[in-house]
């Protein structure tokens, strides 16, 4: 903890709010530890059990967590708005910084011409009223034709403000605090924030080149979890997808559980080079979210979601009654983006960018003695025996990685690529530098 900040109060509340406070205001950083249960219990003149309630409040709000011995700190990214923007790590100077996992701007279409397209459709005209329908029916049938070319059935079907608020949407809507939820391990780091948020707790499930192991899932489903995320294609931060044969054992697992919402999360779409095997349907509760945020731009927040029609409706209605709809101007310029052949084009070009970067990469790990995952996407997943000590040695070397730490639960250490802004040229370069800072530090001996 900031040695600087004292936590206050003589309630469980008060006590919380000091904690949030210092969050708020930067006093206490992500990472930071908080005292002692019965140390801080001390300190303020009140009973452990009125410490330990703050701290289990703050745990259900996703503000901090607890690690065994390590005791309780305050959550990589706790969801609550910070002050200072000193919080944020330091621009890296001169060197290249391949931690943000977002796409190549330099790959993704320009939206201007689509925009001046849609002005004009629409006129000098005042702009449109509230909307009658949450999704137009342009961009339905537009979605409906590519989830089935896909092979998932969208019968049903909504859309929200991206992949996360899809997710979050499914959540609330189906679980209550204290559910468990079944998440990949490693997995999505903003899901995983997003879980602690919503009072949830998760349960890791191990993930390899072909997703979430069969047993990993068994061992979810027998410790009575309510949810299972699984990402279809391009898994953050292993790169991993859905295979066939490990599709078709997870519908034979699941198939029937009344008790199980099961979410796929296929945010790369037309990004992700591999054949989609989706578990829709397996399960009576299911939805199939997909985004266009990668292949066409972060700043369009839209998401297709489909699913049965009780999860849709729930999905539909809480929308109605909350944000209302997501913008029809936003879907028109989707559907104008899906239409234009252009526009595929420099999507699959983007994806082909891509797998030669990601692929470059892990064969050149591999050529060094340094196995890597990366089997789809724009992310790699370099294991290595101290986090700290490789993102040190990297970033000494020029280059920003992403510390395996914010996507793991019980997963073993690793650091994470990012492809997106890395050029093919540059890629023997890094691969020597992982090379070194991967390789387990020599015992000192006397």
């Amino acid at each position: 903890m900031a040695a600087h900040y004292q936590i206050v109060g003589s309630t469980s509340a008060a006590i919380s709010a000091s904690v949030e406070s210092g969050i708020r205001a930067g006093d206490l950083a992500p990472g930071d530890a908080l005292p002692a249960v019965r140390a801080l219990a001390a300190d303020l003149g009140v009973s452990p059990a009125t410490v330990a309630k703050a701290y289990q409040e703050l745990r259900q709000r996703g503000l901090v967590a607890t690690a065994g011995r390590h005791g309780t700190r305050v959550r990589p990214r706790p969801p609550v708005a910070a002050r200072r923007a000193a919080l944020l790590p330091p621009p890296l100077t001169g060197g290249r910084d391949l931690s943000a996992g977002q796409p190549d701007p330099r790959l993704l279409p320009p939206l201007g011409p689509h925009l001046a397209a849609l002005a004009a459709e629409i006129g000098p005209g005042p702009p449109g009223g509230y909307a009658t329908d949450a999704v137009l029916p342009d961009l339905a049938a537009l979605a409906r034709d590519r989830l089935a070319a896909d092979g998932v059935p969208a019968a049903e079907l909504t859309v929200t403000g991206g992949a996360l608020d899809g997710i979050e949407r499914l959540l609330a809507a189906h679980l209550r605090p204290g559910d468990a939820v079944a998440v990949e391990d490693p997995g999505w780091a903003n899901l995983l924030d997003l879980i602690a948020a919503l009072g949830l707790r998760t349960v890791g499930v191990p993930v390899d080149d072909e997703g979430p192991t069969v047993g990993g899932v068994r061992a979810a489903l027998a410790a009575g979890v309510r949810a299972l995320v699984v990402t279809s294609r391009a898994q953050n931060p292993t790169g991993a997808a859905v295979s066939a044969d490990r599709g078709d054992a997870l519908r034979t697992l699941l198939a029937g559980r009344a008790d199980l919402l099961l979410i796929e999360d296929d945010h790369a779409a037309e990004l992700a080079r591999v054949p989609l095997c989706p578990l829709a349907g397996a399960t009576p509760a299911w939805a199939f979210v997909r985004s266009v945020s990668k292949p066409y731009g972060p700043d369009l927040r839209l998401a297709v979601l489909a699913g049965d029609e009780a999860t849709v409706a729930r999905v539909a209605g809480r929308a109605r009654v909350g944000a209302g709809w997501v913008s029809t101007v936003l879907q028109r310029l989707v559907v104008s983006l899906w239409r234009d052949p252009a526009t595929a084009g420099l999507v699959r070009h983007a994806a082909d960018s891509y797998d030669r970067r990601r692929d470059g990469l892990v064969a050149a790990l591999a050529a060094r003695g340094v196995a890597a995952h990366g089997r789809t996407g724009i992310n790699v997943w370099v294991p290595v025996p101290d986090e700290t000590v490789a993102v040190t040695t990297l970033r000494d070397a020029g280059w920003s990685l992403a510390p395996g730490g914010l996507y793991r639960i019980a997963a073993a250490p690793a650091v994470r690529v990012s492809v997106s802004a890395l050029d093919e040229a540059d890629i023997p370069a890094l691969a020597d530098v992982i090379a070194r800072a991967a390789r387990p530090t020599p015992a000192f001996t006397a």
